[in-house]
């Protein structure tokens, strides 16, 4: 047991330990001036506490287990989309949370982002680096990644139907995927997006009308994606959002306004800022010197990543790395691009920082799942 948790990347440790302490300051100062949120920094810690120890556990547990039963935690991922979908109550717009006791909530499609990149890895696997084929291989993946994403996507989920993509095309491009197969998907995409905007700009006026008719909780689905679309366009409840996190960003500078002294501003105007639009926060009071440190560490724990990866003698520990590693880079970026304008506004975590009970454990467990490929890498057969 000591030797497997000797094993573990003590550098990944330590940027843990560092990012659990910034994620607390900052969920503090977001929140200490409203009693209906106070005590969140503590149950930041709460969680940390327990995300320290599932990663422990995961240490220990042999990974090989989970590819092995790969299609048992599919369905199981599948079978709590349905229900969530089924059962949920709606929560801003979208049946994505089953309530808890203790005032907890859960979100299955969280938990179905690892689920998904242990079957694509089991899938890959499989070829054992070869190049993969089109009809038993991409397509098979492309029917696994189908199910959970339309099942998000209905709820609606943008925001996590997203990065179950950009787990999907980082995994499929380390796992030796044809060049002729990656034009065709492009063109594919780009094809598509293409249709997608032009429809929308066709039939804007339509759709809204429909929306507000027969569907009003998917409304603020529609906003989000015209405020992105047609900015210029946009109610000025539509964009606000948008507009008031780009301002508070920007007032803090080169060096900030100082810890828990931007509250005056433009942040008080934002929507959880303690959640979704926390580097509003690090922003406005820490300023680009707090902000680039963040992006740093951020970058040394994407690096150590890819560096175990690359050590692995299992192809398929390696898989399921780059797709830990693809959800991380891409919610990273979608989280800072929507609050300073890149990306459309989506309910997407910063990773680590934000508050959130499921979101944190799930990444917490997906670390100590890479370590527990760092503590199994004896040689040995893929049959095993």
């Amino acid at each position: 047991m000591l030797n497997r948790l000797k094993k573990m990347d003590w550098m990944m440790l330590l940027i843990l330990c560092l990012l659990m302490a910034i994620s607390t300051l900052i969920v503090r100062s977001a929140t200490h001036n409203d009693p209906q949120y106070y005590h969140f920094d503590v149950k930041t810690v709460i969680y940390y506490g327990v995300g320290f120890v599932l990663v422990i556990l995961f240490t220990l547990f042999d990974y090989r287990l989970l590819l092995k039963s790969w299609y048992v935690w599919y369905a199981i991922g599948i079978i709590l989309l349905v229900l969530v979908y089924m059962f949920a109550p709606v929560t801003n717009g979208a049946r994505s949370w089953f309530n808890l006791p203790g005032g907890l909530k859960f979100q299955p499609a969280e938990l179905m982002k690892l689920f998904l990149i242990i079957a694509v890895a089991a899938v890959l696997g499989r070829r054992e680096g070869d190049p993969l084929r089109m009809r038993s291989d991409v397509m098979m993946i492309a029917a696994v990644s189908f199910v959970p994403f339309l099942l998000v996507m209905i709820q609606p989920d943008l925001g996590n139907a997203m990065i179950y993509l950009f787990i999907v095309l980082g995994m499929l491009w380390i796992g030796n995927i044809r060049y002729t197969y990656v034009i065709i998907g492009l063109t594919t995409v780009i094809g598509s997006l293409v249709l997608f905007v032009t429809l929308f700009n066709t039939f804007n006026a339509d759709i809204k009308d429909y929306l507000e008719t027969h569907a009003k909780d998917k409304v603020h689905w529609y906003e989000r994606i015209n405020t992105f679309i047609h900015p210029d366009q946009a109610t000025a409840d539509e964009r606000h959002q948008s507009e008031f996190a780009m301002i508070a960003i920007g007032s803090g500078g080169l060096q900030g306004d100082g810890y828990m002294q931007g509250e005056s501003k433009n942040r008080k105007f934002i929507p959880y800022p303690y959640s979704d639009s926390i580097f509003v926060v690090i922003g406005e009071e820490f300023g680009f010197q707090g902000s680039a440190v963040l992006l740093l560490l951020y970058f040394l724990f994407i690096y150590r990543m890819i560096l175990i990866a690359y050590q692995c003698y299992d192809l398929r520990g390696s898989f399921i790395i780059i797709g830990i590693a693809s959800m991380m880079v891409f919610q990273i970026f979608q989280n800072i691009g929507m609050m300073i304008g890149l990306m459309p506004i989506t309910g997407i975590t910063l990773p680590f920082i934000s508050y959130g009970g499921t979101s944190l454990l799930l990444n917490m467990m997906s670390i100590g799942l890479i370590f527990s490929i760092r503590a199994h890498q004896e040689k040995y057969s893929l049959d095993t």
